[in-house]
């Protein structure tokens, strides 16, 4: 059965798309940690991280790189930071959260609930910025 990722990039469930390639997906989490939370993922469903091919692994993190360079410039941060957890879907994905502080990357905490206004808003302001 497609993980939700996999629904999201074939259309079937509506995102906030910031960037994608032949292989890589990227788009806003819709209950984001700070405003331009993004998620990235390899287009080919692949539950853990580790178990992509070399370069799959490697090219994941080319594009989550042009991906942070844009979001650094569409929102107000220090840097974008990068977590890779994996527990909650089972579909490869890395986390690129703007951060001013480290609390900012903290996921016990409560996330906000954007409306998708909001979402376009900051989809825009990000997707200026890919290259």
């Amino acid at each position: 059965m497609a993980t939700i990722f996999t629904k999201i990039i074939q259309g079937d469930i509506p995102s906030h798309i910031i960037a994608e390639d032949d292989r890589y997906f990227a788009f806003l989490d819709i209950n984001p940690l700070v405003e331009g939370h993004t998620l990235v993922v390899p287009k080919r469903e692949v539950d853990y991280i580790f178990d992509l091919e070399d370069d799959e692994l490697a090219g994941i993190n080319i594009f989550a790189r042009k991906v942070a360079k844009a979001i650094e410039q569409a929102i107000p941060c220090l840097r974008v930071g990068v977590a890779v957890i994996g527990l909650e879907v089972p579909h490869a994905h890395i986390h690129l959260v703007p951060l001013n502080s480290m609390d900012d990357i903290n996921f016990s905490r409560p996330k906000l609930n954007p409306t998708s206004d909001e979402l376009v808003r900051t989809a825009t302001k990000i997707q200026a910025h890919i290259g």
